[in-house]
């Protein structure tokens, strides 16, 4: 299983991208701005979305995904979300009036988009032998994290959230761990915003980090733009025992 950085910024600019992980050729972890990059014939091979939330940095790509490939396909996409966004994605995004809507585009019988519903701790299959499985996540909206496992070797995507216990309880349960992939949105400066907004800064990123009972490679996502560089030292000070780095635009990981 490889799985290639598409986008990892809290916001855009530049070569800025927000969230998203391409998974082989097939498979899409979140769909922020960075899936713009990939080429038409990239995109038509995509089978499956899964999201973590329904927030706009993180769900931007479907709809213009879904536009774009409608023809080049033979079967529909699969977006695969919890209940709440799923519903959240129908009555607010395709909705005719923001986006069309692709489960009934073609036709009712022939959509682009399908929805599967998710669970946490229930285990997405898919082929090869590669399992997804949605973790707890805390957010201001209902989230989710995933545990992404090849058969040998695991990465977890935190996704967006702040202090959950349910999660490392999920987390240190998993004997084949290597890579923790887990936001930190603000500096300590903004501890009241990453509280208000359930987030993570890097004071919060400790106390989370010390709830990790497994070795694992830590990598810092969705850092704020002009931020970054400020989060980072903190992090580097404050969190250096678990020996972070900052998630990068490309950077690839093989399971």
């Amino acid at each position: 299983m490889q799985i290639k950085v598409l986008g990892c910024s809290g916001g855009i600019g530049g070569d800025l991208r927000t969230t998203s992980f391409l998974i082989d050729h097939d498979i899409l972890i979140d769909a922020g701005t960075g899936v713009g990059d990939l080429e038409v014939v990239e995109l038509a091979a995509i089978d499956h979305i899964f999201v973590t939330h329904s927030h706009l940095d993180h769900i931007q790509s479907i709809p213009l995904l879904a536009d774009t490939v409608m023809g080049l396909r033979e079967k529909p996409v699969t977006v695969h979300a919890t209940r709440e966004t799923t519903q959240i994605l129908k009555d607010h995004i395709f909705n005719w009036k923001v986006w069309p809507d692709f489960t009934v585009i073609p036709s009712g019988n022939n959509p682009l988009l399908v929805y599967h519903e998710i669970e946490v701790g229930v285990t997405v299959q898919l082929s090869h032998g590669r399992r997804v499985t949605p973790l707890p996540a805390n957010h201001v909206v209902p989230a989710v994290g995933f545990h992404l496992d090849s058969g040998s070797n695991s990465l977890v995507f935190t996704g967006d959230t702040t202090t959950c216990d349910a999660l490392w309880d999920a987390v240190n349960q998993i004997e084949t761990l290597r890579h923790l992939i887990i936001e930190t949105a603000f500096s300590n400066a903004d501890l009241e915003l990453a509280r208000l907004s359930k987030h993570l800064c890097p004071s919060l990123l400790l106390t989370e980090l010390d709830k990790l009972k497994r070795p694992a490679q830590i990598h810092i996502t969705h850092l704020k733009p002009g931020e970054t560089a400020r989060i980072m030292r903190e992090i580097q000070r404050d969190v250096a025992k678990h020996q972070p780095t900052a998630l990068r635009n490309k950077q690839v990981f093989n399971l």
